[in-house]
């Protein structure tokens, strides 16, 4: 009998790569993993042939354009891979039978709340790469009714750039660090994303249709990116000064919401899934990454 395939987006990415770390835990199906150039989730035609060679049960889509920055002025093809490949993957999926999972963003929200944020709360994006996720979020729903999305936050790995590695380079170079204090939230370590999501799946296998809809994850507690930064310098053993500092001090491109704690309280009703507290998952990737050093 053949093994159930899942098809996984963004293989070169920091989900995409903790994915593939833990597939052989999952000897029940088989793992197809993509990414450019391979396949281009935003050619249709491209999409058809996959779909067709492989005949996937399931379809991960970690693939996005994450350069926050960037996508205020990349805005056509950001809102080609956030938003319109996702409708195209959802299409695909709905027409074979496929049940799909798509990674979405904390960006959806404004960041004026001071609440953990629920999957039903109002939307209002303050930049475009939150823009093109939501409105990729819409064409999901809207071509896959079932799909279950999957909105996280301030994600980091082993693998990829990344907040944590980059705090780690520049303290071991610097004396001095300055990091904003005024913008709070979740971190999410990739490994525990990818453990997540392949949980979902395994619900999703038993057949139920019922899982279908938007939820939130990410790691346990919120903190400041200035926080952030001053455990990663302590559990690294770094001596480096750390200054919190305001976001006027430093302007980017894009606006970041102030405020985008979610809450977990759905994920973890539906699908009994346990959330690793922030500082816990920190020490486990700062281990592996101390380990490669």
């Amino acid at each position: 009998m053949q093994k159930p395939v899942i098809l996984v987006t963004g293989k070169n990415g920091q989900l995409g790569n903790e994915l593939q770390v833990l597939a052989p835990g999952y000897p029940q199906y088989e793992f197809v993993f993509t990414d450019l150039p391979e396949l281009d989730i935003t050619d249709e035609s491209s999409l058809d042939q996959f779909f067709d060679q492989y005949r996937p049960s399931f379809c991960i889509n970690a693939g996005a354009y994450t350069a926050v920055d960037k996508a205020e002025t990349d805005k056509e093809l950001t809102l080609r891979v956030n938003a319109d490949a996702v409708g195209y993957l959802a299409k695909r999926c709905a027409q074979s039978g496929a049940g799909f999972v798509h990674i979405s963003t904390d960006y959806v929200f404004n960041g004026t709340g001071s609440e953990p944020y629920r999957e039903d709360d109002p939307t209002d994006p303050v930049n475009y790469y939150g823009f093109s996720k939501l409105k990729g979020e819409e064409q999901a729903l809207q071509y896959h009714p079932d799909v279950v999305i999957i909105r996280t936050s301030w994600v980091y790995s082993f693998f990829g750039h990344n907040f944590v590695k980059t705090m780690r380079r520049l303290m071991s170079e610097r004396d001095t660090l300055n990091v904003v204090n005024d913008q709070v939230g979740s971190p999410t370590y990739a490994a525990d994303l990818a453990k997540v999501i392949l949980q979902v799946v395994d619900k999703l296998a038993g057949g139920k249709s019922t899982y279908g809809g938007i939820y939130h994850f990410s790691n346990e507690g919120i903190i400041s990116w200035y926080d952030f930064a001053v455990a990663v310098r302590d559990i690294s053993g770094l001596s480096c000064n750390v200054n919190p500092v305001p976001s006027t001090a430093y302007p980017t491109p894009a606006k970041r919401p102030s405020y985008s704690g979610m809450s977990k309280d759905k994920i973890t009703r539906t699908f009994g899934i346990a959330v690793p507290d922030w500082r816990n998952s920190l020490e486990s990737c700062i281990s592996i990454l101390a380990q490669q050093q």
